[in-house]
């Protein structure tokens, strides 16, 4: 069993970035990322994403608008950004306001400059395996990991747990495209699936995205395979300071002995979603100056 360092795996993907940037000359990609409100843990996120945005060499701006900002408003200022060739990465945190329509507002942004892969043409590239999609930036982090790692995906059977946009359709679309990773039989797996765990168990590849913590249990798991733990959960553990914890979808203490590779959490999946956004970023410049 070997457990994924996803903190390295994205420091050597930012490394690179790093190094290719060097080779732009004056001219930098530039990425904008817009709050709507205070939601504590958007000022989180957008505060680790600007700061590795600028340890890479990518020049980053943030925009903040009032929680009572209209739809028509925050659609306005995403098509200033459209329209600005000095941007060439936009980011809108969700989550957004009630309000507002988030597929509305993600759609605004337009393909080009899509560097969360949200857009509904970027997704419709991917199906269509065009190689200037940008792929959302979790669903692009598994793939990477599999890649560095060099597991085998070619004839395997991968489970995704979820169907959400944001990152189960889009991986397990990924992993049906020809090529490495990739030319696998994927299963969607959700909350509606009957006899789900016959499924699960099957798997070689099972990517829990399913937002239910320590949902995959070892029963669940076949010996070998290979576990990428999206998820992100907080339970309750008096014995930490904060009075909570961390934990995947999978129960890794006893399911880790099981597997071939599996990633924790923290640090497995999370590190690759924020290094793949500065890929995106760098994409996004690089074929704007085409």
């Amino acid at each position: 069993m070997e457990i994924i360092d996803g903190n390295e795996i994205a420091s050597s993907v930012l490394r690179g970035l790093t190094d290719r940037i060097s080779t732009f000359g004056e001219k930098k990609p530039c990425v904008t990322f817009i709050r709507v409100g205070d939601d504590p843990a958007s000022i989180s996120y957008l505060r680790k994403k600007e700061k590795t945005a600028n340890e890479v060499g990518i020049l980053s701006q943030l925009k903040v608008f009032p929680v009572e900002m209209s739809q028509e408003d925050l659609l306005g200022e995403i098509d200033k950004l459209n329209s600005d060739p000095e941007v060439h990465g936009i980011l809108v945190q969700a989550p957004l306001p009630e309000h507002m329509d988030e597929r509305t507002v993600f759609n605004r942004v337009h393909p080009s400059k899509d560097v969360d892969g949200f857009n509904a043409t970027n997704l419709g590239k991917l199906c269509q395996e065009q190689e200037d999609a940008f792929i959302s930036c979790t669903p692009a982090g598994i793939v990477e990991i599999i890649k560095r790692t060099g597991i085998e995906t070619d004839g395997k059977h991968v489970v995704v747990l979820g169907r959400s946009l944001i990152v189960g359709k889009p991986a397990g679309m990924l992993f049906l495209r020809k090529g490495f990773p990739g030319n696998a039989t994927v299963t969607f797996c959700h909350s509606r699936t009957a006899n789900l765990k016959d499924f699960v168990k099957r798997a070689d590849l099972i990517i829990a995205a399913i937002g239910k913590p320590l949902f995959v249990q070892a029963d669940m798991v076949k010996e070998g395979a290979v576990i990428i733990d999206v998820g992100i959960n907080r339970i309750s553990d008096e014995t930490k300071k904060s009075g909570y914890r961390l934990v995947g979808d999978v129960d890794f203490e006893k399911v880790a002995p099981k597997t071939s590779y599996i990633t924790p959490v923290p640090g497995g999946v999370g590190p690759m979603t924020v290094a793949m956004l500065m890929s995106n970023t760098v994409k996004a410049f690089e074929q704007a100056r085409k």
